[in-house]
């Protein structure tokens, strides 16, 4: 009895087969991972500050540069209505590139689940922003994305999220399709991952051929969907569909 009081207190079977230490052993183990899970917690919330005390730090940097680039478009930046502005305009600009400064590991993090399900996953129609890096204006859109599961399923909202954190950089349309694509084939090891992405670029609406009706469509298929015809025809009809 004292080698079993030991071994509980301890928190190991070592192959005794006993109901009590049996219930002490899985004690044991579940505390150990409420320790792991709340240290992961703890690394995100320092990795969260450490951004943000970055992010901090450079707003004086941008902001000086919004006012050089408003005073040289011959504007004055003492008046009223562009005082905050060039402050504003660094806050909304690390804003829309804080995807530098996410990955999708962190995003994922607990919301991968083991399932034994391998017929075709679809959420459609995400919304997307982001900017054209030749330019620095918008380009938005949907986003269509597809994937045939190999026994491990994503949370769906985890699949916007991966839009967001490509998406929220400075972008090429080509790109970030590819880039959605190849981050959910990497996290899941799916059969297949297809994403399509329509939307509309405002360097080809507000300046330029200034063609406000266009909309640009790119396509990055891999796997099942990008070798078997008839798995990306399933997906393209179905993402037509209303």
């Amino acid at each position: 009895m004292e080698y079993q009081a030991s071994e509980i207190k301890n928190g190991h079977c070592n192959g005794i087969v006993n109901g009590k230490i049996e219930f002490h052993c899985r004690n044991a183990f579940s505390e150990l991972n409420i320790e792991a899970e709340k240290s992961m917690v703890q690394q995100r919330k320092h990795e969260t500050s450490r951004k943000e005390a970055e992010d901090e730090s450079r707003l004086p940097a941008i902001e000086a540069a919004y006012t050089s680039i408003i005073r040289e478009l011959g504007e004055n930046t003492d008046r009223q209505g562009l005082l905050r502005t060039p402050l504003r305009a660094a806050k909304a600009m690390q804003f829309f590139t804080k995807g530098y400064h996410e990955n999708i590991y962190d995003i994922l993090n607990d919301a991968i689940f083991d399932e034994n399900h391998d017929e075709m996953v679809i959420v459609k129609g995400i919304d997307m922003f982001s900017l054209c890096e030749h330019h620095l204006v918008p380009f938005f859109g949907r986003v269509n994305i597809g994937y045939l599961p190999n026994k491990k399923v994503v949370g769906l909202s985890k699949l916007a999220r991966i839009v967001e954190v490509f998406s929220r950089r400075l972008q090429v349309q080509e790109r970030l399709t590819k880039q959605i694509a190849t981050a959910i084939e990497e996290a899941l090891q799916p059969a297949g991952v297809a994403v399509v992405i329509e939307a509309s670029h405002m360097c080809m609406v507000m300046r330029g051929v200034q063609k406000i009706n266009s909309s640009t469509v790119t396509s990055a298929m891999l796997g099942a969907f990008r070798e078997d015809p008839k798995t990306r025809e399933e997906f393209l009809g179905l993402i037509k569909s209303d």
